[in-house]
């Protein structure tokens, strides 16, 4: 391609771009170029800057230092409408939605159709969001409010909104995080045909097996600046993590011979009623068990129940349980969180920004929330002892942090999912249970948290997690429970779990008579219920 050829491509640039938040310096004069009718995979550790260089593409931040141009023209937005106006539309990764709102009046927000002054048309407008869900195999009544949607569903609607805008240039932020193996397919096709029609795709991911699939160049950043740009070709994926993290990373193998004892978690045929639909269940007759020093993984496609578990579990739905539950060998009954924080659980929910944390409190106050009782002494904090807590969790868990004070909600996901382990752990917990742990982490930073939960569960602490990631799943559990809408269809060992039994376990028993391996009737393979 010759010079004028190339630059003819270029639908936006970003030259010289620095940007600052308290304590931190986000971007340092970073250069990017997105050309039509390709995708350009941003890679780098959590805090590296992406999101940041991103946010201002997209007009959520203005940048203190450099220039975007957009075909060729300076461009300055003052907001993310203004923005979409010029072209450009982002999918975040941290859901922007109003969960009152319905799905279409999400996708439409400020660019409603209307057929009079102040009228919305929102029978065009249902039938227009119905048309994107369609293409999008996203079977959602768009009337209905998308705060009953699943995250994974809610995802789907975010890339729907960026699809309506038709935009020039689309930057998705993880969009795959909380998608479903179809709903990833039913994107990549999407992605395909967006690069026919001349868009420009900008794409966040931590996950380097999705770049054969969508990227056509490679941008890597590292702590606010940028590595280094190339046609994906030209890079392997060992190269693109030494880049991203300036070392070698060594491959997991956490989890071998690590020594096992009693029985610390049972449950015995759990049940949960569906709150709106009569006669119909989220979880139905499941039953397991997870020792002490042991991994338990949970897998399943959406809707199979994965959160609904750990949630019965954390007491958050106790109006709709049935079953039993033995900690220790001991019945016990768990009716709220703070019963289940009592009985030894703890759970680092999916969604960290809107369960997870209390993004205006501080780094110390979200760390030390759920321990206050340790800490206090005639009702106050012994300020002390707090920060020794604090920073005894935040060594272990390599926090990055300008200081104990700074907002949760300036740090990066990666660290904010650090601070909800650390707030855990502080309350010294016999069943840590994780809901998607690694969602939107960075290679480096999921090592990490692998290597922690290895750590944790040498030192005895039971240990139940959820993961969408089949890769993760097989490298992080001693044993693996598959759920299939609601039921408990297989158990693995480690040694028993393939890819191809997991998704075998995992499709609805319609689907059952595929080819492959299948569960074996009776052993630790063997269906239940």
């Amino acid at each position: 391609m010759n010079t004028s050829a190339a630059v003819s491509t270029v639908v936006v640039e970003a030259r010289g771009i620095s940007k600052s938040f308290p304590g931190v310096k986000a971007l340092d004069r970073v250069d990017l170029v997105l050309r039509r009718g390709r995708l350009t995979a941003l890679l780098g550790e959590n805090g590296a800057g992406k999101s940041t260089l991103m946010n201002i593409l997209a007009g959520v931040f203005l940048p203190d230092e450099g220039e975007i141009r957009l075909e060729g023209r300076p461009v300055r937005f003052a907001n993310p409408r203004e923005a979409r106006e010029a072209g450009i539309a982002m999918i975040f990764q941290e859901l922007n939605l109003v969960p009152q709102l319905t799905v279409a009046e999400n996708i439409f927000l400020g660019r409603e159709p209307c057929r009079g002054p102040g009228l919305v048309d929102y029978r065009r407008m249902n039938a227009q969001a119905a048309e994107l869900l369609a293409r999008l195999d996203l079977n959602v009544d768009p009337t209905t409010p998308v705060g009953r949607l699943r995250v994974g569903q809610q995802q789907v609607v975010e890339i729907a909104k960026a699809l309506s805008t038709r935009a020039r240039v689309i930057i998705m932020d993880e969009p795959t995080s909380a998608l479903t193996r179809h709903e990833v397919e039913v994107l990549y096709r999407i992605i395909a045909d967006l690069k026919r029609h001349g868009v420009a795709l900008a794409y966040i991911t931590h996950k380097l097996e999705e770049l054969p699939h969508v990227a056509d160049d490679v941008a890597v950043m590292r702590d606010g600046r940028m590595i280094g740009v190339a046609p994906l070709s030209e890079l392997t994926p060992d190269e693109m993590i030494r880049m991203m993290v300036g070392r070698e990373i060594p491959r997991q193998v956490g989890g071998r011979g690590r020594p096992m004892g009693e029985v610390v978690l049972r449950v015995e045929g759990l049940g949960l009623r569906h709150p709106t639909r009569a006669g119909d269940h989220l979880l139905k007759d499941i039953t397991l068990e997870v020792r002490r020093g042991e991994v338990l993984g949970i897998f399943g496609l959406m809707g199979a129940g994965r959160t609904e578990l750990l949630e019965s579990l954390f007491g958050l739905h106790p109006d709709g349980l049935s079953g039993s539950v033995y900690l220790e060998g001991r019945p016990v009954r768990i009716r709220s969180p703070i019963e289940a924080i009592a009985h030894g659980l703890a759970l680092a929910p999916e969604d960290r920004k809107a369960e997870g944390l209390i993004l205006e409190m501080s780094v110390r106050e979200n760390t030390s929330l759920a321990c206050l009782g340790r800490l206090t002494r005639l009702g106050f904090v012994r300020s002390a002892a707090e920060r020794q807590l604090v920073e005894q969790y935040l060594k272990q868990l390599r926090v990055k942090t300008p200081s104990l004070e700074q907002r949760v909600r300036n740090l990066s996901g990666g660290n904010q999912q650090k601070i909800i382990l650390a707030k855990w752990l502080a309350t010294h917990p016999r069943v840590l249970l994780l809901d998607e742990p690694t969602r939107g982490i960075d290679v480096h930073a999921k090592r990490e948290i692998y290597e922690l939960m290895d750590e944790l569960a040498r030192a005895g602490l039971a240990i139940v997690v959820v993961s969408s990631e089949m890769p993760e799943i097989l490298t992080v559990s001693d044993r693996i429970v598959v759920l299939c809408e609601g039921r408990k269809t297989a158990e693995f060992s480690r040694a028993e779990a393939t890819e191809e039994r997991l998704m075998a376990a995992a499709l609805p028993r319609s689907d059952h008579g595929m080819s492959g391996p299948q569960p074996r009737p009776g052993g630790p393979g063997s269906a239940a219920g």
